[in-house]
């Protein structure tokens, strides 16, 4: 649970960083609607860049920011309908684009879920603490961004073969980077890397995505609700909305599922995984490329219980289409198989997960025949920006990408894509997957079994988190009246 026992003593320090350093904090209501954020701040916005390190930029954490690098103000979600002229499916899939985030990508708001309810209560100091960020990229990008906000230290650790652009990104706003052996899959050595960090004496908190319900509780409450906006926006006279399908990396993203449910009760929530890493399909393991949703565990946060569907992806299948999606054989392919010049030059908006995500989207449909009348959402969580040098790599790799290649691409793993490696979860199915959080979390991680069996068995444990973001928005507001600005 998160935990909202105030420290006062520790709160006047860290109300003192924030007032010197001129921070007011946002709240969840103004990330959900950003109409709500004072007049005052909205001016100030137009003369500040989307990933300057400016306090001000806390309040552009939400999926309404003008689709600009520069000042801009806010509008509606941002998201792009993906036709069936794109997909080979009759099912219209809504994506979300992350890109017009701070950092570009949504992680951004996840590191805000778990900082804040600490920072409000006094349970993090960051006049002394330094704030520890474990991820397989986008989660400490957008942590180490907002303690830079906040004005607290961070330490950023993730595996040491992601992407270059994330490294040299971090090195001027982290204060230290941290490399675990591996890549994608290798989440175990960023805790092993975490339980030393605790072990050295050194004052710090440690904000592990996969745990804190902070990211859980920021996808339902902001992103949940950014979904519903984009599909009423998008949605035609006779049109039903069906499901969601997003892989489950930390399993925060997914958590936007439980509120759709609750808008949408006879909505799908597909979980979707490397087929080379597959722990939610077959108790499976292994290496994969499909950056940003690292696993061979299940997360503790990931309600389970709600999950329908697993979904594999082959990692090929992501490799592939981001090379037809940016590479200009692969562009002028798509135009002449009638995609929209325009929708074409906006495919460099979803970087390598993203794809992952559209191409479980498309299985979901074709497993469910879905026709034109159906709709489905999904996530882009962040751009081409930060993968510009794997396409470089896979051409020193695989030589220039031809037509040939781009024909290949778009009609084995788009047009082509398939029900393989796709599972309906029954209940005993789900209860499989849930245990499996048993070996990570309880006997490796500390936590306790009277709790991972509430998660299961206790019908008020997931509403009780989803209820938490107002009283936090409380302390929020609290927060910044003792900073005073």
């Amino acid at each position: 649970m998160i935990d909202l026992t105030v420290n006062e003593s520790v709160l006047e320090s860290a109300a003192a960083v924030a007032r010197n350093q001129s921070i007011r904090i946002p709240t969840f209501k103004q990330m959900k609607n950003p109409e709500l954020v004072p007049e005052t701040i909205k001016s100030q916005l137009g003369n500040v860049g989307l990933w300057d390190l400016d306090p001000l930029n806390l309040f552009r954490i939400t999926w309404k920011n003008e689709a600009t690098p520069h000042g801009g103000g806010y509008g509606g979600v941002n998201y792009i309908e993906l036709p069936s002229e794109l997909t080979g499916i009759e099912a219209k899939i809504v994506m979300l684009v992350g890109k017009w985030f701070p950092t570009g990508a949504h992680k951004v708001g996840a590191a805000f879920g778990c900082l804040a309810p600490r920072l409000v209560t006094g349970q993090f100091d960051p006049a002394t603490q330094k704030a520890v960020w474990p991820s397989t990229g986008n989660y400490c990008r957008g942590g180490a961004y907002d303690s830079n906000l906040l004005g607290c230290e961070s330490i950023a650790i993730l595996p040491e073969g992601m992407s270059a652009e994330r490294f040299h990104w971090l090195e001027s706003v982290a204060g230290e980077i941290i490399k675990t052996p591996g890549s994608e899959s290798n989440v175990k050595e960023i805790f092993d890397k975490c339980n030393e960090l605790r072990q050295s004496g050194q004052d710090l908190v440690i904000f592990n995505q996969f745990d804190e319900f902070g990211n859980y509780l920021w996808h339902y409450t902001v992103t949940g609700p950014a979904m519903v906006e984009a599909l009423e926006d998008s949605m035609q006279p006779g049109e039903t909305f069906r499901g969601v399908a997003l892989a489950t990396g930390s399993a925060g993203t997914i958590a936007s599922g439980d509120y759709l449910k609750q808008v949408y009760p006879n909505a799908v929530i597909g979980a979707a995984e490397a087929t080379q890493c597959p722990t939610i399909l077959y108790n499976g393991f292994g290496e994969h490329r499909i950056e940003g949703i690292g696993d061979k565990h299940i997360p503790w946060v990931h309600n389970v219980k709600n999950t329908d569907m697993a979904i594999g992806v082959d990692d090929e299948a992501t490799i592939s289409l981001t090379r037809l999606f940016n590479e200009p054989a692969g562009k002028a392919y798509l135009v002449d198989q009638g995609v929209k010049p325009e929708l074409v030059e906006q495919l460099s908006l979803f970087g390598i997960s993203c794809i992952g995500n559209m191409v479980a989207t498309i299985k979901m449909a074709k497993h469910y025949e879905m026709g034109s009348g159906d709709v489905l959402v999904t996530v882009g969580t962040d751009s081409m920006e930060m993968y510009q040098s794997r396409l470089a790599e896979l051409n020193d790799e695989r030589g220039e990408f031809t037509s040939l290649d781009a024909a290949g691409s778009f009609h084995r793993y788009m047009l082509g894509a398939g029900i393989d490696h796709v599972q309906e979860l029954g209940y005993y199915d789900k209860k499989r997957v849930h245990n499996l959080k048993y070996y990570t979390w309880v006997e490796q991680q500390g936590k306790t079994y009277e709790e991972i069996q509430a998660q299961w068995y206790d019908p008020d444990y997931w509403t009780s988190i989803q209820a938490m973001a107002d009283p936090i928005d409380e302390l929020i507001e609290k927060f910044n009246d003792k900073v005073g600005l």
